[in-house]
């Protein structure tokens, strides 16, 4: 059926597009935009047109569009399919859109690729409830795989939701492993990343007993006669990465092509790794050096806390990985860009492994699991991974040096220790134009809401998290008292101060669904189908509007990368990253946005994806460079 751009003036926060290049026109169909009623003279003519949408912009009044007009990898006009006539010569392809929606591409502001990749070619526990038994039946499953890669006897296990182990509050040791196979050393790690639950052999592998200390920024749990009870938190996994036989080269290179193909499925067009070490570097430089890097590809170095006070040492890390690495400004197709810096604040304010750093203690039960009785206990965490007196001479010098600080900050003690520093870092160097992020952001105490906007630091929030489940009501709300987990995950606190939001989905921390993600984002609330001691909606505060959470995965997130000239809007000057999507997530039910599929994902002009519905269908980039130029004249689309 044919639209028309004003049936959507009523829309709130959506205004009609105006001042493009070409005018506003009145409404006209792609019907009658054929190649011969191109303009003799005008502008030189575009590979791409596409007309007859809903061209969501997210510029700054969130304006619709008809058509869109792509020359050389680069948006050339934005407006009426009137306007976009000029644009059309012989050879340009010019697709009628039926009426889809056209938008940025999503830029994920916080995942781990290559992790994610290697999630999807290895053992996993599939982020699933368990019971003991069914967690020892996967492992067991796993052990008797013959496809998976054993390095060197090893089995390595991912996605453990270790929070939402049934019943509640079980907390697994190497005897739930031992009992499956004591000999092999297997090693399990939580789906959060920050615990890790060895057996008995891994134990012996890594050389880890009661005496051994954890490093900075870890701990190794020890039962009541001081024996490792299997679990490690945090870089206390380093313990294990020392002995673990490392993937090779080219096992890297295939979690990279896996991770860059679910990627761009779900139309992510740029991320950033945030916690870029050596190998996701070159795994990814590989891949784009042979023409097969579909998004645009920015990396965190990893600063260890055991370094932080020497910030020579720091800003040398820093500089040689982006010399090694970075390949330049942002250009047409997808690059390499080295120019952020992570840091861990703390680690996670879940139970059981509470190793969030909070202001005020953590809540212990003083009654019977019959008759429980929180109260506040003495736990405030661990010591932060950075310490105040540590980590405001790094910031200065990491800023100082053109690098942008990202730092995990779960606990709102964590948050504010980072906002310090951002702060003394702004008073060091007024006219400092760095971009600081801080990432999670699940707590953060009233005092401080208001301290973003004025010190131009963006939140980068995983919204899949702002629902009730195992990790926020069996795992977080007794542990934290009622006045916290009312505020728990504060979007629309932290945006009522006029905070900048990004989204970012810290994949594989949860399987890579974008779509879910911003449905949560917009509800609060978890899956329809969702067990019933998680349904309804998350704390007492107001979900996003769905403009807020588009603008988070699009503008919000390219600000936060320092590529906001170049993407997370349609606007012309600006790299052709969009997507075509099999609905309109601004008018179909909110709970509907959970389903959507991305029908094409473009970067740079270029078609990475396609499900065949508005090109021909591909899901693999060419040897030699990235796919088609763009979408097929008047293909048609799909219901």
């Amino acid at each position: 059926m044919r639209r028309s751009v004003f049936r959507f003036l009523s829309l709130a926060g959506v205004s009609l597009l105006g001042a493009y290049a070409g005018g506003l026109g009145g409404p006209n169909g792609a019907g009658g935009l054929g190649v011969s009623q191109a303009h003799a003279a005008g502008p030189p003519p575009a590979q791409t047109v596409l007309t007859n949408g809903y061209i969501y912009t997210v510029n700054t009044k969130n304006s619709v569009a008809q058509a869109i007009a792509v020359r050389d990898g680069t948006i050339v006009y934005v407006g009426t399919d009137k306007g976009a006539r000029r644009f059309i010569g012989p050879a340009t392809q010019v697709t009628d859109l039926h009426g889809h929606m056209v938008m940025p591409g999503l830029v994920d502001g916080h995942m781990h690729p290559l992790d994610g990749g290697r999630l999807l070619i290895s053992c996993s526990l599939n982020y699933e409830a368990l019971t003991i038994p069914q967690f020892q039946a996967r492992i067991s499953a796993c052990l008797k795989d013959p496809k998976l890669n054993r390095p060197q006897g090893w089995l390595i296990a991912t996605s453990w939701f270790q929070e939402a182990m049934q019943p509640a509050g079980t907390v697994l040791t190497k005897a739930a492993l031992d009992a499956v196979d004591a000999k092999t050393p297997i090693i399990v790690k939580s789906s959060f990343f920050h615990s890790f639950l060895l057996n008995s052999a891994a134990l012996k592998r890594a050389g880890i007993t009661a005496s051994t200390k954890a490093p900075p920024g870890g701990s190794i749990i020890h039962d009541k006669d001081g024996n490792p009870t299997g679990l490690l938190e945090d870089t206390a996994v380093s313990l294990v990465d020392s002995v673990l036989p490392a993937p090779t080269a080219e096992e890297d290179k295939t979690a990279a092509a896996a991770a860059l193909a679910a990627m761009r499925k779900q139309g992510i067009t740029t991320f950033l790794d945030a916690w870029a070490l050596d190998p996701a570097l070159t795994a990814f430089t590989t891949l784009q050096k042979q023409g097969q890097l579909t998004a645009r590809a920015h990396f965190a170095v990893w600063v260890d806390p055991k370094d932080g006070a020497d910030v020579p040492k720091v800003v040398s890390l820093l500089k040689t990985q982006a010399a090694r690495y970075d390949q330049g400004p942002v250009s047409t197709a997808p690059s390499i860009t080295v120019r952020n810096a992570k840091l861990f604040m703390d680690g996670v304010i879940s139970a059981p492994a509470l190793t969030g750093v909070v202001l005020d203690p953590y809540f212990v039960n003083k009654g019977t699991a019959e008759h429980p009785d929180w109260q506040p206990g003495t736990s405030r965490g661990p010591a932060p991974y950075f310490p105040p007196e540590v980590l405001a001479p790094l910031l200065q010098g990491i800023t100082q040096a053109g690098f942008d600080p990202h730092m995990h900050a779960d606990g709102d003690g964590a948050v504010r220790i980072a906002l310090d520093a951002i702060e003394a870092a702004r008073k060091a160097d007024p006219k400092s134009t760095f971009r600081p992020a801080i990432a999670h952001d699940e707590m953060v105490s009233p005092a401080d809401r208001g301290r973003y906007k004025p010190l131009d630091t963006v939140a980068v929030l995983s919204f899949q998290w702002e629902k009730p489940g195992p990790d926020t009501v069996d795992s977080g709300r007794d542990y934290l008292g009622p006045q916290r987990f009312a505020d728990m995950e504060p979007a629309a606190l932290l945006e009522q101060t006029g905070t900048r939001i990004a989204y970012g989905s810290d994949w594989p921390v949860d399987k890579l669904n974008e779509w879910f993600a911003l449905k949560v984002g917009a509800t609060r609330k978890n899956a329809p189908d969702i067990a019933p001691q998680y349904a309804g909606q998350l704390g007492t505060q107001p979900p996003l509007s769905r403009a807020s959470v588009l603008r988070a995965i699009t503008m919000n997130s390219s600000w936060e990368l320092q590529q906001d000239k170049q993407t997370g809007s349609l606007e012309p000057g600006k790299l052709a990253d969009l997507i075509i999507l099999d609905r309109n997530v601004m008018q179909v039910p909110v709970d509907e946005i959970a389903n959507t599929q991305v029908l094409l994902t473009m970067v740079g002009g270029k078609v990475v994806y396609s499900t065949g519905a508005f090109a021909p269908a591909t899901d693999a980039p060419a040897t030699d460079g990235p796919a088609t130029d763009g979408p097929a004249t008047d293909s048609p689309a799909t219901p």
